[in-house]
């Protein structure tokens, strides 16, 4: 069995070869090269905090696959892996979609998000760890400080990845 890299900080059951690991080849989320990017500089940066999770069932990945490319960015030879029981097919495909949606969900307080930045930007730090780029922090920080002023929130707003538009 390999040793444990000193950059793994996470609960594991066995650290695995990066060639051994199998994606789910009917995963429904897709990684763009920004987003693995970026998880490569945050792991490398924190150290690895989250282990992949494979099925004991099927042999495949079910949580952690831009984990698993931000590891070959990052040209590790091996990655920590949690083996996990699932008792059926139905439960494995759930615990596959509900892991690429969940977060999805979520929502962010933007005040107290800014917060945060503020108090880490002190120039230690590059602040692209936080998983935010340079226009995604300038962004934030105008639109915070428009709402702070007493401008009323709305009108269009589009991402800037995909060109979406929609009204706040």
């Amino acid at each position: 069995m390999p040793k444990v890299p000193d950059w793994v900080k996470c609960a594991h059951s066995r650290i695995v070869p990066i060639t051994d690991m199998v994606p789910n080849p009917r995963n429904p989320n897709t990684h763009p090269t920004k987003q693995v990017e970026l998880l490569a500089k945050i792991l490398d940066f924190q150290g690895w905090r989250l282990p992949i999770v494979v099925s004991n069932r099927s042999g495949f990945i079910t949580r952690g696959h831009g984990r698993l490319l931000a590891a070959r960015v990052l040209e590790l030879g091996v990655v920590p892996v949690d083996f996990q029981d699932y008792e059926t097919e139905a439960q494995e495909w759930a615990d596959l979609v509900a892991d690429n949606r969940i977060a999805e969900l979520s929502t962010m307080d933007a005040t107290a998000l800014k917060d945060i930045v503020e108090e880490l930007d002190t120039g230690e730090l590059d602040l692209e760890v936080t998983g935010f780029d340079d226009n995604d922090l300038a962004s934030l920080m105008s639109q915070i400080h428009q709402d702070e002023e007493g401008e009323e929130p709305g009108g269009p707003i589009t991402c800037p990845e995909c060109g979406h538009t929609w009204n706040d």
